[in-house]
């Protein structure tokens, strides 16, 4: 069982300990990379030696705070672990520090503890929020690259402030990282709006793949690995993909199966406020927020989908109604 820690335990742990590796999520996004990269920064202003590591390669829109912030080699004495709710997330080439993990900064309510101390939130809506508190709490003044990388994990996580987890402190958060230099306009735009041509071919043949169920009150959406080798997609052009489905009128859950190399299925579950994606996905070995979760599921795409329904009609028993 993990020691919950607060804001302040956190930020003082952190200052006291050297050599720390910070550790983000699979098939990372920008609030995993964002709160990684800000904390790294912000540590090695005590002139600490601090590097993040990730088990996929880092898309290149992120550029601008991998580019920004240093990544020394040395010896790991202290890890820490940002925005993984599970340490099965971490990724296979990771798993050799789960048992070392001493702080572990996340806001997912379905968190599953594998950390000696936890600092959670789940009312937060980024981990990059509560990184932004623990900076604050350890005396750093945020810069305009610390600004960059916590505006970017805060705007992904709250699609761009438009889900049900932006509050008032999301925009007050926001607004204060913009007054020390982020650069809204261009991280935006790079985050939300700007998709290469491959990505848009990629999605072209996802939507074509959308089939409906529950009277049209969940959507299924597939990315197969022959799709993924057909547009000439990488990494960077999957992200902002898994909400397409529950964009759909009508739709209260919407289910995006992306199959990965190994041949399983990357599930990610979005839902309106007719379901709880987290009680589903809970269901199904995974977890995440009311409105966003994922688990990964192996057998075919058939096998996947009716698994998935079957959770569905258990945690949302309303949506078959006719």
């Amino acid at each position: 069982m993990s020691r919950r820690v607060t804001v302040e335990k956190a930020a003082e742990i952190l200052t006291t300990v050297d050599n720390i590796v910070i550790l983000t999520h699979q098939f990372p996004d920008g609030d995993t990379l964002g709160s990684a990269f800000a904390l790294c920064r912000a540590l090695q202003t005590f002139g600490k030696k601090v590097r993040v590591l990730c088990h996929d390669v880092i898309p290149e829109k992120y550029e601008y705070m991998t580019a920004a912030v240093p990544q020394p080699e040395f010896e790991p004495l202290f890890v820490c672990a940002v925005d993984v709710a599970d340490s099965k997330l971490l990724g296979e080439s990771l798993q050799k520090y789960t048992d070392k993990v001493e702080l572990c900064i996340d806001h997912h309510g379905s968190h599953r503890e594998f950390e000696k101390q936890l600092l959670l939130n789940a009312d937060m809506g980024a981990t990059a929020m509560l990184i932004y508190q623990v900076i604050t709490a350890m005396g750093v003044t945020v810069d305009a690259v610390m600004a960059d990388c916590l505006y970017t994990g805060i705007a992904t996580d709250t699609g761009c402030f438009k889900y049900s987890n932006t509050t008032p402190l999301t925009h007050r958060m926001a607004a204060e990282l913009m007054e020390a230099g982020a650069n809204a306009e261009t991280i935006n735009r790079a985050m939300f709006d700007i998709k290469s041509r491959a990505r848009v071919s990629l999605e072209q043949m996802a939507l074509q793949s959308i089939a409906f169920y529950d009277n049209g009150r969940s959507a299924f959406m597939q990315i197969t690995e022959e799709m993924i080798q057909a547009s000439g997609a990488n990494e960077n052009d999957m992200e902002g993909l898994s909400p397409l489905p529950r964009q759909i009128e009508g739709v209260w859950v919407g289910v995006m199966l992306r199959q990965k190399a190994d041949g399983d299925y990357k599930i990610s579950v979005r839902t309106g406020t007719h379901a709880d994606a987290s009680a589903i996905c809970g269901l199904l070995g995974g977890g995440g927020h009311p409105r966003a979760a994922g688990c990964t599921l192996s057998g075919t795409a058939e096998q996947v989908i009716a698994t998935v329904q079957k959770a569905i009609h258990q945690a949302v028993p309303r949506i078959v109604d006719r």
